[in-house]
Protein backbone atom coordinates (compact mmCIF):
# COMPACT_ATOMS: atom_id res chain seq x y z
CA UNK A 1 0.00 0.00 0.00
CA UNK A 2 1.11 3.55 -0.51
CA UNK A 3 3.46 4.36 2.35
CA UNK A 4 2.45 8.00 2.34
CA UNK A 5 -1.08 7.04 3.39
CA UNK A 6 0.21 5.01 6.32
CA UNK A 7 2.43 7.91 7.39
CA UNK A 8 -0.45 10.39 7.19
CA UNK A 9 -2.73 8.10 9.21
CA UNK A 10 -0.13 7.75 11.95
CA UNK A 11 0.57 11.47 11.94
CA UNK A 12 -3.11 12.29 12.27
CA UNK A 13 -3.31 9.77 15.11
CA UNK A 14 -0.64 11.64 17.06
CA UNK A 15 -2.05 15.05 16.20
CA UNK A 16 -5.71 14.50 16.90
CA UNK A 17 -5.62 12.93 20.34
CA UNK A 18 -3.44 11.51 23.07
CA UNK A 19 -3.48 7.74 22.61
CA UNK A 20 -3.31 5.46 25.63
CA UNK A 21 0.21 4.17 26.23
CA UNK A 22 0.42 0.41 25.63
CA UNK A 23 0.71 -1.62 28.81
CA UNK A 24 4.01 -3.01 30.03
CA UNK A 25 4.67 -6.78 29.87
CA UNK A 26 3.25 -8.73 32.79
CA UNK A 27 5.69 -8.43 35.68
CA UNK A 28 3.99 -10.51 38.37
CA UNK A 29 1.50 -13.41 38.46
CA UNK A 30 -2.18 -12.50 38.75
CA UNK A 31 -5.02 -14.51 40.28
CA UNK A 32 -8.70 -13.81 39.59
CA UNK A 33 -10.92 -15.50 42.14
CA UNK A 34 -14.67 -15.85 42.61
CA UNK A 35 -15.94 -14.79 39.19
CA UNK A 36 -18.16 -16.80 36.88
CA UNK A 37 -15.79 -17.87 34.10
CA UNK A 38 -17.15 -18.21 30.57
CA UNK A 39 -14.50 -20.28 28.80
CA UNK A 40 -15.47 -19.50 25.20
CA UNK A 41 -15.92 -23.17 24.26
CA UNK A 42 -19.46 -23.58 25.57
CA UNK A 43 -18.37 -24.30 29.14
CA UNK A 44 -18.84 -22.23 32.28
CA UNK A 45 -17.25 -22.37 35.76
CA UNK A 46 -19.10 -20.86 38.71
CA UNK A 47 -16.87 -19.49 41.48
CA UNK A 48 -13.80 -19.82 39.29
CA UNK A 49 -10.09 -19.52 39.90
CA UNK A 50 -7.94 -18.19 37.06
CA UNK A 51 -4.21 -17.65 37.39
CA UNK A 52 -1.75 -16.41 34.80
CA UNK A 53 1.91 -15.43 34.65
CA UNK A 54 4.25 -14.25 31.89
CA UNK A 55 1.23 -13.73 29.68
CA UNK A 56 0.04 -17.35 29.84
CA UNK A 57 -2.83 -19.02 31.69
CA UNK A 58 -1.43 -21.28 34.42
CA UNK A 59 -4.66 -22.49 36.03
CA UNK A 60 -8.34 -22.40 35.06
CA UNK A 61 -10.72 -24.18 37.41
CA UNK A 62 -12.80 -23.98 40.56
CA UNK A 63 -11.93 -21.66 43.41
CA UNK A 64 -12.64 -24.61 45.73
CA UNK A 65 -9.47 -26.26 44.45
CA UNK A 66 -6.78 -26.43 47.10
CA UNK A 67 -3.92 -24.80 45.27
CA UNK A 68 -1.57 -21.97 46.16
CA UNK A 69 -2.67 -18.62 44.72
CA UNK A 70 -0.13 -16.87 42.54
CA UNK A 71 0.95 -13.25 42.93
CA UNK A 72 -1.62 -10.47 43.12
CA UNK A 73 -5.21 -11.59 43.77
CA UNK A 74 -8.21 -9.85 42.23
CA UNK A 75 -11.41 -10.60 44.12
CA UNK A 76 -14.19 -10.88 41.51
CA UNK A 77 -17.19 -12.29 43.36
CA UNK A 78 -20.41 -11.56 41.48
CA UNK A 79 -18.51 -10.65 38.30
CA UNK A 80 -17.78 -12.49 35.06
CA UNK A 81 -14.59 -13.38 33.19
CA UNK A 82 -14.51 -13.83 29.42
CA UNK A 83 -11.85 -14.52 26.78
CA UNK A 84 -11.07 -11.51 24.61
CA UNK A 85 -13.58 -11.07 21.78
CA UNK A 86 -12.19 -11.46 18.26
CA UNK A 87 -13.30 -9.34 15.28
CA UNK A 88 -12.60 -10.93 11.87
CA UNK A 89 -12.73 -9.39 8.40
CA UNK A 90 -12.57 -5.71 9.39
CA UNK A 91 -10.54 -2.77 8.11
CA UNK A 92 -9.84 -1.61 11.67
CA UNK A 93 -6.71 0.51 11.77
CA UNK A 94 -6.88 1.13 8.02
CA UNK A 95 -9.61 3.79 8.14
CA UNK A 96 -9.71 6.60 10.67
CA UNK A 97 -12.14 9.20 9.27
CA UNK A 98 -14.35 8.15 6.36
CA UNK A 99 -14.69 11.71 5.10
CA UNK A 100 -10.90 12.30 4.99
CA UNK A 101 -9.33 10.46 2.06
CA UNK A 102 -5.73 10.40 3.41
CA UNK A 103 -6.95 8.41 6.44
CA UNK A 104 -8.56 5.68 4.30
CA UNK A 105 -6.07 3.01 3.33
CA UNK A 106 -8.25 -0.09 3.10
CA UNK A 107 -8.39 -0.25 -0.70
CA UNK A 108 -5.82 -0.12 -3.49
CA UNK A 109 -6.00 0.26 -7.26
CA UNK A 110 -6.49 -3.03 -9.08
CA UNK A 111 -8.84 -6.01 -9.14
CA UNK A 112 -6.47 -8.92 -8.41
CA UNK A 113 -4.02 -7.72 -5.77
CA UNK A 114 -3.36 -10.50 -3.22
CA UNK A 115 0.17 -9.16 -2.75
CA UNK A 116 -1.13 -6.00 -1.04
CA UNK A 117 -0.42 -6.52 2.67
CA UNK A 118 -2.85 -4.68 4.94
CA UNK A 119 -0.59 -5.05 7.98
CA UNK A 120 2.02 -2.52 6.81
CA UNK A 121 -0.66 0.21 6.70
CA UNK A 122 -2.18 -0.72 10.06
CA UNK A 123 -2.33 2.22 12.48
CA UNK A 124 -1.94 0.71 15.94
CA UNK A 125 -2.72 4.11 17.48
CA UNK A 126 -6.05 4.45 15.74
CA UNK A 127 -8.75 6.12 17.77
CA UNK A 128 -11.25 3.64 16.33
CA UNK A 129 -9.14 0.66 17.41
CA UNK A 130 -8.83 2.16 20.89
CA UNK A 131 -12.62 2.26 21.20
CA UNK A 132 -12.89 -1.54 20.82
CA UNK A 133 -11.27 -2.37 24.15
CA UNK A 134 -13.88 -1.03 26.61
CA UNK A 135 -16.39 -3.54 25.16
CA UNK A 136 -14.00 -6.49 25.37
CA UNK A 137 -13.03 -6.65 21.68
CA UNK A 138 -9.28 -7.21 22.04
CA UNK A 139 -8.18 -8.92 18.81
CA UNK A 140 -9.00 -8.29 15.16
CA UNK A 141 -8.23 -9.38 11.63
CA UNK A 142 -7.00 -6.32 9.70
CA UNK A 143 -8.56 -6.86 6.29
CA UNK A 144 -8.28 -4.98 2.99
CA UNK A 145 -11.43 -4.07 1.07
CA UNK A 146 -12.46 -3.55 -2.55
CA UNK A 147 -11.69 -5.17 -5.89
CA UNK A 148 -12.09 -8.86 -6.67
CA UNK A 149 -9.08 -10.07 -4.70
CA UNK A 150 -8.60 -7.34 -2.10
CA UNK A 151 -5.26 -8.36 -0.64
CA UNK A 152 -3.84 -10.19 2.35
CA UNK A 153 -5.01 -9.78 5.94
CA UNK A 154 -3.19 -10.12 9.27
CA UNK A 155 -4.35 -10.62 12.84
CA UNK A 156 -3.45 -8.14 15.59
CA UNK A 157 -4.07 -7.44 19.25
CA UNK A 158 -5.39 -4.00 20.13
CA UNK A 159 -2.74 -2.60 22.47
CA UNK A 160 0.51 -1.67 20.74
CA UNK A 161 2.70 1.16 19.50
CA UNK A 162 3.08 -0.18 15.97
CA UNK A 163 2.02 -2.99 13.69
CA UNK A 164 5.11 -5.05 14.48
CA UNK A 165 4.21 -5.10 18.18
CA UNK A 166 0.52 -5.64 17.44
CA UNK A 167 0.90 -8.59 15.07
CA UNK A 168 -0.43 -11.93 16.28
CA UNK A 169 -0.35 -13.67 12.89
CA UNK A 170 0.84 -11.91 9.75
CA UNK A 171 -0.45 -12.65 6.25
CA UNK A 172 -2.98 -15.21 7.46
CA UNK A 173 -5.28 -15.11 4.45
CA UNK A 174 -6.30 -13.73 1.07
CA UNK A 175 -9.73 -12.14 0.56
CA UNK A 176 -11.79 -12.85 -2.56
CA UNK A 177 -15.04 -11.04 -3.37
CA UNK A 178 -16.82 -13.59 -5.54
CA UNK A 179 -18.70 -11.98 -8.48
CA UNK A 180 -22.45 -11.57 -8.04
CA UNK A 181 -24.91 -13.02 -10.52
CA UNK A 182 -27.20 -10.07 -9.84
CA UNK A 183 -26.61 -6.35 -9.74
CA UNK A 184 -28.66 -3.32 -8.82
CA UNK A 185 -30.36 -1.40 -11.61
CA UNK A 186 -28.54 1.81 -12.50
CA UNK A 187 -31.47 4.17 -12.21
CA UNK A 188 -29.34 7.13 -13.27
CA UNK A 189 -28.94 5.40 -16.65
CA UNK A 190 -32.64 4.72 -17.03
CA UNK A 191 -32.55 1.12 -15.75
CA UNK A 192 -35.30 -0.06 -13.38
CA UNK A 193 -34.38 0.02 -9.69
CA UNK A 194 -33.85 -3.22 -7.82
CA UNK A 195 -31.82 -6.32 -8.66
CA UNK A 196 -31.42 -7.77 -12.13
CA UNK A 197 -29.29 -10.59 -13.58
CA UNK A 198 -25.73 -9.54 -14.38
CA UNK A 199 -24.94 -10.56 -17.95
CA UNK A 200 -21.22 -10.34 -17.17
CA UNK A 201 -21.34 -12.91 -14.35
CA UNK A 202 -19.90 -15.80 -16.36
CA UNK A 203 -17.14 -13.59 -17.74
CA UNK A 204 -16.24 -12.34 -14.26
CA UNK A 205 -16.15 -15.90 -12.88
CA UNK A 206 -13.92 -16.98 -15.76
CA UNK A 207 -11.46 -14.21 -14.89
CA UNK A 208 -11.26 -15.45 -11.30
CA UNK A 209 -10.80 -19.06 -12.41
CA UNK A 210 -8.04 -18.08 -14.84
CA UNK A 211 -6.24 -16.09 -12.16
CA UNK A 212 -6.38 -19.03 -9.74
CA UNK A 213 -5.17 -21.45 -12.42
CA UNK A 214 -2.30 -19.16 -13.42
CA UNK A 215 -1.32 -18.65 -9.79
CA UNK A 216 -1.26 -22.41 -9.22
CA UNK A 217 0.86 -22.96 -12.32
CA UNK A 218 3.24 -20.16 -11.38
CA UNK A 219 3.84 -21.56 -7.90
CA UNK A 220 4.32 -25.11 -9.18
CA UNK A 221 6.82 -24.14 -11.83
CA UNK A 222 9.95 -22.04 -11.88
CA UNK A 223 9.03 -18.91 -13.73
CA UNK A 224 11.86 -16.68 -14.85
CA UNK A 225 9.68 -13.59 -14.54
CA UNK A 226 8.68 -12.59 -11.02
CA UNK A 227 4.96 -12.04 -10.42
CA UNK A 228 4.22 -10.68 -6.90
CA UNK A 229 0.46 -11.30 -7.22
CA UNK A 230 0.87 -14.97 -8.10
CA UNK A 231 3.62 -15.43 -5.50
CA UNK A 232 1.31 -14.07 -2.76
CA UNK A 233 -1.15 -16.87 -3.58
CA UNK A 234 1.32 -19.67 -2.86
CA UNK A 235 0.25 -20.12 0.76
CA UNK A 236 -3.28 -20.93 -0.39
CA UNK A 237 -2.07 -24.01 -2.23
CA UNK A 238 0.28 -25.16 0.53
CA UNK A 239 -2.26 -24.62 3.30
CA UNK A 240 -0.29 -21.88 5.07
CA UNK A 241 -2.97 -19.29 4.23
CA UNK A 242 -6.75 -19.35 4.16
CA UNK A 243 -8.93 -18.04 1.34
CA UNK A 244 -11.79 -15.90 2.64
CA UNK A 245 -14.54 -15.95 0.01
CA UNK A 246 -17.24 -13.28 0.25
CA UNK A 247 -20.52 -14.53 -1.21
CA UNK A 248 -24.20 -14.40 -0.28
CA UNK A 249 -26.37 -16.04 -2.95
CA UNK A 250 -26.91 -19.78 -3.27
CA UNK A 251 -25.52 -19.85 -6.82
CA UNK A 252 -22.54 -17.70 -5.86
CA UNK A 253 -21.70 -19.89 -2.85
CA UNK A 254 -21.90 -23.11 -4.87
CA UNK A 255 -19.85 -21.67 -7.74
CA UNK A 256 -17.27 -20.15 -5.39
CA UNK A 257 -16.64 -23.23 -3.24
CA UNK A 258 -16.68 -25.61 -6.20
CA UNK A 259 -14.22 -23.55 -8.24
CA UNK A 260 -11.73 -22.60 -5.52
CA UNK A 261 -11.54 -26.19 -4.27
CA UNK A 262 -11.09 -27.40 -7.85
CA UNK A 263 -8.21 -24.92 -8.14
CA UNK A 264 -6.43 -26.74 -5.32
CA UNK A 265 -6.95 -24.25 -2.50
CA UNK A 266 -6.65 -26.10 0.77
CA UNK A 267 -8.49 -24.01 3.37
CA UNK A 268 -11.56 -21.90 2.55
CA UNK A 269 -13.77 -19.71 4.75
CA UNK A 270 -17.13 -18.38 3.57
CA UNK A 271 -17.75 -14.78 4.62
CA UNK A 272 -21.32 -13.49 4.58
CA UNK A 273 -23.20 -16.58 3.47
CA UNK A 274 -26.68 -15.06 3.54
CA UNK A 275 -28.15 -18.08 1.77
CA UNK A 276 -25.63 -20.57 3.16
CA UNK A 277 -28.43 -22.72 4.72
CA UNK A 278 -29.28 -23.89 1.20
CA UNK A 279 -25.69 -25.11 0.70
CA UNK A 280 -24.87 -26.79 4.01
CA UNK A 281 -24.13 -30.19 2.45
CA UNK A 282 -21.51 -28.65 0.14
CA UNK A 283 -19.97 -26.60 2.97
CA UNK A 284 -19.74 -29.62 5.26
CA UNK A 285 -18.29 -31.76 2.48
CA UNK A 286 -15.41 -29.32 2.05
CA UNK A 287 -15.15 -28.42 5.76
CA UNK A 288 -15.91 -24.74 5.07
CA UNK A 289 -16.77 -22.60 8.14
CA UNK A 290 -18.93 -19.50 7.83
CA UNK A 291 -18.32 -15.98 9.14
CA UNK A 292 -21.87 -14.61 9.11
CA UNK A 293 -22.79 -10.95 8.98
CA UNK A 294 -23.71 -9.29 12.25
CA UNK A 295 -27.33 -9.84 13.23
CA UNK A 296 -28.54 -6.23 13.29
CA UNK A 297 -29.47 -6.18 9.61
CA UNK A 298 -32.59 -5.91 7.53
CA UNK A 299 -33.38 -8.83 5.20
CA UNK A 300 -31.76 -8.47 1.77
CA UNK A 301 -34.99 -9.24 -0.07
CA UNK A 302 -38.58 -8.35 0.71
CA UNK A 303 -39.80 -11.97 0.64
CA UNK A 304 -37.27 -13.08 3.28
CA UNK A 305 -38.42 -13.60 6.86
CA UNK A 306 -38.27 -10.31 8.70
CA UNK A 307 -36.01 -11.85 11.36
CA UNK A 308 -33.86 -13.92 8.98
CA UNK A 309 -30.57 -12.05 9.71
CA UNK A 310 -31.16 -12.53 13.45
CA UNK A 311 -31.63 -16.28 13.29
CA UNK A 312 -29.15 -17.11 10.49
CA UNK A 313 -26.21 -17.93 12.85
CA UNK A 314 -28.35 -20.42 14.79
CA UNK A 315 -29.68 -22.02 11.60
CA UNK A 316 -26.13 -22.65 10.37
CA UNK A 317 -24.87 -23.83 13.77
CA UNK A 318 -27.82 -26.23 14.10
CA UNK A 319 -26.92 -27.60 10.66
CA UNK A 320 -23.52 -28.63 12.02
CA UNK A 321 -21.34 -25.89 10.56
CA UNK A 322 -18.57 -24.04 12.39
CA UNK A 323 -19.97 -20.51 12.65
CA UNK A 324 -18.23 -17.27 13.57
CA UNK A 325 -19.36 -13.67 13.25
CA UNK A 326 -17.93 -10.67 11.43
CA UNK A 327 -19.03 -7.12 10.82
CA UNK A 328 -17.61 -6.51 7.35
CA UNK A 329 -20.55 -4.63 5.92
CA UNK A 330 -20.94 -2.05 8.70
CA UNK A 331 -18.95 0.92 9.93
CA UNK A 332 -15.72 0.11 11.77
CA UNK A 333 -16.82 1.67 15.04
CA UNK A 334 -19.82 -0.71 15.16
CA UNK A 335 -17.44 -3.63 15.54
CA UNK A 336 -17.30 -2.93 19.26
CA UNK A 337 -20.94 -4.11 19.34
CA UNK A 338 -20.01 -7.71 18.46
CA UNK A 339 -20.93 -8.98 21.96
CA UNK A 340 -24.41 -7.51 21.60
CA UNK A 341 -24.88 -9.08 18.16
CA UNK A 342 -24.03 -12.42 19.77
CA UNK A 343 -26.53 -11.64 22.51
CA UNK A 344 -29.19 -11.22 19.83
CA UNK A 345 -28.64 -14.87 18.80
CA UNK A 346 -29.51 -15.88 22.35
CA UNK A 347 -32.87 -14.19 21.86
CA UNK A 348 -33.34 -16.51 18.87
CA UNK A 349 -32.95 -19.58 21.05
CA UNK A 350 -29.22 -20.29 21.02
CA UNK A 351 -27.53 -21.26 24.28
CA UNK A 352 -25.71 -18.23 25.69
CA UNK A 353 -22.35 -19.97 25.98
CA UNK A 354 -22.56 -21.19 22.37
CA UNK A 355 -23.39 -17.65 21.28
CA UNK A 356 -20.31 -16.40 23.13
CA UNK A 357 -18.20 -19.05 21.36
CA UNK A 358 -19.26 -17.59 18.00
CA UNK A 359 -17.26 -14.41 18.73
CA UNK A 360 -14.45 -16.04 20.75
CA UNK A 361 -13.53 -19.72 20.37
CA UNK A 362 -15.16 -20.22 16.96
CA UNK A 363 -13.65 -17.05 15.50
CA UNK A 364 -10.24 -18.15 16.80
CA UNK A 365 -10.61 -21.56 15.10
CA UNK A 366 -11.69 -20.00 11.83
CA UNK A 367 -8.77 -17.55 11.86
CA UNK A 368 -6.31 -20.27 12.85
CA UNK A 369 -5.23 -18.73 16.17
CA UNK A 370 -7.09 -21.11 18.50
CA UNK A 371 -3.79 -22.53 19.73
CA UNK A 372 -3.31 -19.32 21.73
CA UNK A 373 -6.54 -17.29 21.77
CA UNK A 374 -10.32 -17.57 21.90
CA UNK A 375 -10.81 -19.70 25.01
CA UNK A 376 -9.71 -19.72 28.64
CA UNK A 377 -7.48 -22.80 28.78
CA UNK A 378 -4.19 -23.54 30.48
CA UNK A 379 -1.25 -22.72 28.24
CA UNK A 380 -3.11 -20.19 26.13
CA UNK A 381 -2.63 -16.44 26.14
CA UNK A 382 -4.02 -14.53 29.11
CA UNK A 383 -6.15 -12.35 26.85
CA UNK A 384 -9.36 -11.83 28.82
CA UNK A 385 -11.55 -9.32 30.60
CA UNK A 386 -13.59 -8.97 33.76
CA UNK A 387 -17.12 -7.58 33.38
CA UNK A 388 -19.56 -6.52 36.05
CA UNK A 389 -22.34 -8.51 34.39
CA UNK A 390 -23.35 -10.34 31.23
CA UNK A 391 -20.96 -9.20 28.48
CA UNK A 392 -23.53 -10.06 25.78
CA UNK A 393 -25.93 -7.52 27.27
CA UNK A 394 -25.42 -3.77 27.01
CA UNK A 395 -26.26 -3.25 30.66
CA UNK A 396 -23.87 -5.92 31.88
CA UNK A 397 -20.98 -5.19 29.53
CA UNK A 398 -19.15 -2.87 31.92
CA UNK A 399 -15.49 -3.81 32.10
CA UNK A 400 -13.45 -3.58 35.29
CA UNK A 401 -10.23 -5.01 33.88
CA UNK A 402 -8.86 -6.28 30.59
CA UNK A 403 -5.64 -8.11 29.84
CA UNK A 404 -3.88 -8.80 26.55
CA UNK A 405 -1.16 -11.44 26.80
CA UNK A 406 -1.26 -10.88 30.56
CA UNK A 407 -0.71 -7.12 30.27
CA UNK A 408 -3.12 -4.97 32.28
CA UNK A 409 -4.35 -2.66 29.51
CA UNK A 410 -6.06 0.73 29.77
CA UNK A 411 -9.81 0.88 29.15
CA UNK A 412 -9.71 4.61 28.54
CA UNK A 413 -10.65 5.89 25.08
CA UNK A 414 -11.55 9.17 23.44
CA UNK A 415 -15.21 8.43 24.16
CA UNK A 416 -14.68 7.65 27.85
CA UNK A 417 -12.66 10.85 28.26
CA UNK A 418 -15.44 12.91 26.69
CA UNK A 419 -18.03 11.14 28.84
CA UNK A 420 -16.14 11.96 32.03
CA UNK A 421 -15.52 15.52 30.90
CA UNK A 422 -19.16 16.28 30.21
CA UNK A 423 -20.45 14.33 33.18
CA UNK A 424 -18.29 16.61 35.34
CA UNK A 425 -19.79 19.59 33.54
CA UNK A 426 -23.30 18.23 34.05
CA UNK A 427 -22.73 17.47 37.73
CA UNK A 428 -21.14 20.89 38.31
CA UNK A 429 -24.18 22.61 36.84
CA UNK A 430 -26.64 20.96 39.18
Amino acid sequence: MKKIFAVVVIALGFYSHAQQTPAQPQSEPITIEGATAHLGNGEIIENSLIMFAEGKLKFVGSANTKIARLGKTISAEGKHVYPGIIAPAKSLGLVEIDAVRPTRDQDEIGEMIPHVRSIIAYNAESQVVESMRPNGVLIGQVTPQGGTISGTSSIVQFDAWNWEDAAVKTDDGVHLNWPSSYRRGRWWMGEPRGYRPDKDYDKNVTQVKEFLANAAAYNKGKSVEENPAFAAMNGLFTGNKKLYVYAHGEKEIIDAITNVKAAGIASVVLVGGYYAPATTDLLKKHNVPVLVRHTHNLPLFEDDDYDYPYKLPKILADAGLLVGMQNADAANFQTRNLPFYAGQIVAQGMDKEKALAIITGNNAKILGIDNAYGTLEVGKSATLFIAEGDALDMQGNVLDKAFIDGRDISLESHQTKLWKRYMDKYEAGK
